[in-house]
């Protein structure tokens, strides 16, 4: 099976459709698929419902996609740094699920596993509950939670071999793992694909069984917010 693509738009070939559901690897802008998002813009896709930890900047990582107006709902952890996406929330204009950020890890990795869904203790008592089963285990009440079963997951990784097994590195490997595991379609984009059975098996973070496409590119590796001290 071949998995290796020449490019973001040849990977994403056939498997984009207005509406869908797409999981996004990332962190502020650690780790973030940007060439597949690229791609995305450049298609056109729109309706989109994206879980991501939050949404890049303004003019980087989905930043891009909310500047033309292509996401509809974001279920996300942070909604700072990205103008756009606070002023698109606080008008209206933008749908936002607002999950933490461990919750929002095992959303996803529930997904991958094939779990429905799962209590957990995080958010009790606050707005994160509203609407959500409430169940007491011991004397203590927990919330349920949904994984999520995204349409396409899109991740960053740092080497891929061709049958997909993924190394990310160092903060880079954030939410991308779970990312990966909770799409129908995963397509991943890398800086190096390496020959098949150089990785060390021991070293592998993502097994590629997980994997249905790869592209290699160059990128940009932005610094969100760079402090130096005066000269």
């Amino acid at each position: 099976m071949k998995k290796v693509y020449g490019s973001a738009a040849e990977a994403l070939e056939g498997v984009l459709f207005d509406g869908m559901f797409i999981a996004a690897g990332g962190f502020g802008l650690c780790g973030i698929p940007e060439l597949l998002l690229g791609a995305i813009k450049e298609a056109g896709t729109k309706d989109l419902t994206f879980a991501s930890n939050n949404a890049g900047v303004d003019d980087f990582g989905i930043g891009i996609l909310l500047q033309t107006k292509q996401v509809k709902k974001m279920i996300s952890s942070y909604v700072g740094e990205n103008a756009e996406f606070m002023r698109q929330y606080l008008s209206g204009e933008l749908e936002l699920e607002f999950n933490p950020q461990g919750t929002l890890a095992e959303r996803m990795r529930a997904g991958g596993c094939g779990i429905p869904g799962f209590y957990t203790k995080t958010g009790v008592g606050t707005v994160i509950a509203e609407g959500k089963e409430h169940k007491d285990f011991n004397g203590e009440t927990f919330i349920m939670e949904e994984g999520i079963f995204a349409d396409l997951a899109i991740v960053k990784a740092w080497k891929a071999d061709a049958t997909g097994n993924l190394v990310f590195r160092k903060t880079a490997r954030n939410f991308n793992p779970p990312a990966a595991m909770c799409g129908k379609i995963c397509i991943v984009e890398v800086e190096e694909i390496v020959e098949t059975g150089s990785l060390d098996p021991d070293n592998i973070h993502l097994p590629g069984i997980y994997v249905h496409r790869i592209i290699q590119g160059d990128h940009e590796k932005r610094i969100e917010q760079r402090t130096v001290r005066e000269a």
